[in-house]
């Protein structure tokens, strides 16, 4: 029955092994988590925060599993029991087991810490290098994102961006240096992360998105990362990766304000829930107009960085149906709910089910008459509704 439980992968129990790392790396049980017996004390409230959850251990043979579950014991876990036999007993008979990806030498020492996270790992480590990411820009939010991403170890970082480095930038935009103005964002995002990692493939996108190209940019990557700065952009965007299955982590800036949420259907609403028609281009001027204080967008987008980590990693609790505000002359935060809108011609069941239908409902488009996204209309340029954003 114990076995039946661990091998369906039973979500109320936790699964920890006690081996030791070059242990583990030989084999081990699907759905564990790797804490070795030495590091019991200090990792085990980060992996089973809850002392009465069902915790079964297990070593090599049965022996070290038991001096750890009294140890758990000891610091009030309640539920706790030792596999007789261990992980020579479960190969023995059978039962499912399998081999960590391992990761070479140096990218040991380079993700040393977060293999020390009971919630990355090996594992997790190796997945955000096999993970793509796409950055709409390479500006205020997009830098310090790309930066740290990297810096995690996501394995492919697209950016789109069509634009040049302007010595304007450098105020807020780090992936970018005096010595690189007037070259290619892209290029110069390419030559920053590289840099700082070699893992990281960069792929560059030299060109602006919009509706005609806005499926094939998309197309591949598990998670995008939104930093532009115009409604129209956001809309196209937000209209192809909801149709894509593809989450959005969305933020934008303004003077010392900032805000933030994830669009992950059916998790969530998407970004016409939040803002079903554009302001007027008066009432959201864009930094070039209305200035940004340069840290703003630095934080913004490293908080979008947290969010794209989770996500890959299935951890936490996402942003979805929540907007998270920042004003920084208090360094407040304020949490609102975000409802997905019944009648959204983008996200609701009714749209849903239209496409599936192979008849998407029509989007209200910017010159006034609606459009349906791959349609002539949908990357007709014209003008931009209003800016909210510090991409540039």
């Amino acid at each position: 029955m114990l076995a039946a439980q661990i091998r369906e992968g039973d979500p109320d129990i936790a699964l920890v092994d006690v081996r030791e790392s070059s242990e583990w790396e030989q084999g081990h049980i699907p759905g564990a988590t790797h804490i070795p017996k030495s590091y019991i004390e200090q990792q085990i409230e980060a992996a089973v925060p809850d002392r009465d959850r069902p915790v079964i251990l297990y070593c090599a043979g049965g022996v070290r599993s038991l001096f750890a579950a009294q140890t758990m014991a000891e610091m009030g876990y309640t539920n706790v029991s030792s596999m007789s036999g261990g992980f020579q007993d479960w190969k023995g008979r059978g039962l499912p087991w399998t081999m960590p990806v391992l990761l070479t030498h140096e990218q040991k020492q380079r993700y040393s810490r977060h293999l020390l996270v009971p919630e990355v790992g090996a594992e997790g480590q190796a997945r955000l290098l096999d993970s793509k990411v796409l950055l709409i820009g390479a500006g205020g939010l997009g830098s310090p994102a790309a930066l740290y991403l990297a810096a995690a170890g996501v394995g492919t970082i697209g950016i789109v961006d069509f634009d040049i480095v302007d010595i304007s930038n450098l105020q807020r935009q780090v992936l970018h240096t005096t010595d690189r103005v007037g070259e290619k964002k892209v290029d110069s995002a390419r030559i920053s992360i590289t840099a700082l990692n070699p893992d990281v493939k960069v792929v560059a996108h030299e060109e602006m998105l919009t509706g005609d190209n806005v499926e094939r940019l998309i197309a591949g990557y598990d998670v995008v990362l939104d930093g532009t700065d115009t409604f129209e952009t956001r809309y196209v965007l937000n209209d192809a990766a909801v149709a894509a299955g593809i989450p959005v982590v969305h933020a934008s800036v303004f003077r010392f304000e900032g805000q933030l949420t994830v669009f992950d259907t059916p998790a969530g609403p998407c970004y016409r829930c939040l803002y079903p028609t554009p302001p007027p281009p008066e009432l959201a001027p864009g930094c070039s107009v209305a200035g940004v204080l340069g840290i703003v967008p630095g934080i913004m987008g490293l908080l979008q960085g947290n969010e794209v980590l989770k996500i890959l990693l299935g951890i936490g609790e996402t942003l979805a149906g929540r907007l998270l505000l920042f004003d920084a002359l208090d360094a407040s935060f304020t949490e609102l709910k975000l409802r997905r809108d019944p009648e959204c011609p983008v996200c609701s069941e009714k749209a849903i089910a239209a496409r599936a239908a192979g008849r998407p409902l029509p989007v209200p488009s910017f010159g006034g008459e609606a459009f349906v996204l791959g349609g002539d209309q949908a990357g007709a340029e014209g003008a931009v509704a209003g800016e909210v954003g510090a991409l540039r």
